[in-house]
């Protein structure tokens, strides 16, 4: 039910397999999650994960209703704190990049998943719904607040409050993915942008990724506080013989694109 590769130096894809079920979140499928996530972040091989699901159908439809609806204790799930149960939590523990690559629709709790990537491309058959309300129950892994902070509160509660779906193009023009591709080029665009930052060091990626998610979670002032604070402690650590080294690089790599 879930696939774990490795097809690129640097790269790995974690493939959500449950395409009979719309990849829905079962017990079992959290819990793997987890574990690859875990496993990953630990690999000191993978300096970049892409995340995706099976089909054309569906990057995940969410919890898993029907397992829940024979399981009395199945939506403590939606609460859940631990990332064995909260497939968001899972992904935002894994401090390396996380490309989600959308194939299909991410509904609800598979919407939380997706806004717990780091960058988003979608599939021209990619779509967006928080249907909690039309479900009767509150979002727990981070959607009320984390889509209002990327799309802004008027479309947030528009999306929100009417459980539609949100198709692709729109999701680019609000600022919710980085960019749409046909269906065909959604892994090889995927697998190009992992591989460019694959091409950075390691510690780099993990040190600048949470620079910018920890001072987001700060106000400007606070945040450019914390900025300085870190860059500091790293920036003494670098020696010019590593800045020569490296701006030769970037020169080439400039005169190659």
């Amino acid at each position: 039910m879930l696939l774990v590769e490795k097809p690129l130096d640097g790269v790995a894809v974690v493939t959500l397999n449950r395409p009979e079920a719309m990849n829905a979140l079962s017990k079992a499928l959290r819990e793997a999650l987890a574990e690859a996530m875990t496993g990953l972040d630990r690999d000191p091989d993978v300096r970049v994960i892409v995340l995706t699901g099976a089909g054309d159908r569906a990057f995940t439809a969410g919890l898993d209703l029907k397992e829940l609806s024979t399981d009395p204790l199945g939506m403590g799930a939606a609460n859940a704190t631990d990332p064995a149960q909260n497939p968001a939590r899972a992904v935002l523990s894994c401090s390396k990049p996380i490309i989600g690559a959308i194939n299909g629709v991410a509904i609800t709790g598979g919407f939380e998943v997706a806004l717990a990537c780091d960058v988003l491309i979608c599939s021209e058959n990619a779509r967006f719904a928080d249907t909690h309300a039309r479900v009767g129950i509150t979002p727990g892994w981070g959607l009320s607040q984390k889509l209002s902070r990327v799309i802004g509160p008027y479309r947030a509660k528009e999306l929100s409050l009417t459980g539609n779906f949100l198709d692709a193009r729109t999701a680019c023009e609000w600022g919710l993915v980085n960019r749409v591709v046909p269906a065909a080029e959604l892994m090889p665009t995927a697998l190009k942008l992992a591989a460019e930052m694959a091409s950075i060091d390691g510690d780099m990626l993990v040190t600048y990724k949470a620079m910018i998610d920890d001072g987001y979670a700060l106000d400007l002032g606070a945040g450019l506080e914390l900025e300085h604070s870190r860059s500091v402690a790293h920036n003494a650590a670098v020696t010019p013989e590593m800045v020569a080294q490296r701006r030769a690089a970037v020169q080439a790599r400039g005169r190659s694109q």
